[in-house]
């Protein structure tokens, strides 16, 4: 079995100017119809839960990215970051045969002006 690792930060205050500016575009280019109701359900402190889904996105990507043929095969909703009713976050991957992914262990983080998002991929 092989590991992998992706982790990646972010401004907060990128993620609300993004969505700010855009409006519903960023939003439903970046994150699933699940994320979107996710991050919404914190009121004033869903701008922090956006990043750090952004963060794990591309935590994501980073250590997948040598799976892919191509960069562009996957896109952002194919990364899908939700919660167990616990509240421990997860990811759903959208690959075809996932890739031989067998496990995506995540960790994400945020306080008032960055979000953070470490990820380690088992590949069979």
């Amino acid at each position: 079995m092989k590991f992998t690792c992706g982790t990646d930060i972010i401004e907060i205050s990128r993620i609300k100017e993004s969505i700010e500016k855009t409006e519903e575009a960023f939003l439903n280019k970046v994150f699933t119809k699940n994320e979107i109701q996710y991050c919404e359900s914190k009121n004033k402190q869903k701008y922090q839960h956006y990043a750090a889904r952004f963060a794990a996105k591309e935590a994501v990507f980073k250590a997948i990215s040598n799976l892919l043929e191509d960069k562009y095969s996957i896109s952002w909703k194919d990364i899908e970051v939700l919660n167990t009713k616990e509240g421990r976050p997860f990811v759903n991957i959208n690959l075809i045969n996932n890739k031989g992914i067998s496990n995506i262990d995540i960790s994400l983080s945020h306080c008032k002006e960055y979000a953070v998002a470490n990820v380690i991929v088992s590949i069979k």
